[in-house]
């Protein structure tokens, strides 16, 4: 059984860091592409930020410079480093998993950024 589990969301400041963990059980991650995204109520689901298995990666213009995401095949687990945090990135985050022919989700966590 495939599962994909995000942790590391709160509640946080204006300009603050967060650290978004996926752990991955049920496959090896590194053959998959990787990705976060996220969704704030009231609006469509957006991809944030993508690994390639080569390490190659690649962000939505409004969280460049900001947000860093790595990977760790050894440990099966995916990151999310989040700096400088502003009230627009609050949303829920899943971490998803895709190997071209199809994915894999996670539940999500909640990030939400106070003002």
């Amino acid at each position: 059984q495939v599962q994909l589990v995000e942790s590391g969301g709160g509640l946080v400041q204006y300009g603050g860091s967060l650290r978004l963990s996926c752990a991955a059980s049920g496959i090896r991650i590194s053959t998959y592409t990787m990705r976060w995204y996220r969704q704030a109520p009231g609006k469509q689901r957006e991809l944030v930020a993508a690994i390639s298995t080569l390490g190659v990666t690649d962000y939505a213009d409004s969280v460049k410079g900001r947000f860093v995401i790595s990977r760790d095949n050894a440990r099966n687990m995916m990151y999310l480093q989040m700096n400088t945090l502003k009230p627009e990135d609050t949303a829920v985050y899943y971490c998803n998993a895709d190997w071209g022919s199809g994915d894999y989700w996670g539940q999500g966590t909640q990030v939400t950024v106070s003002s």
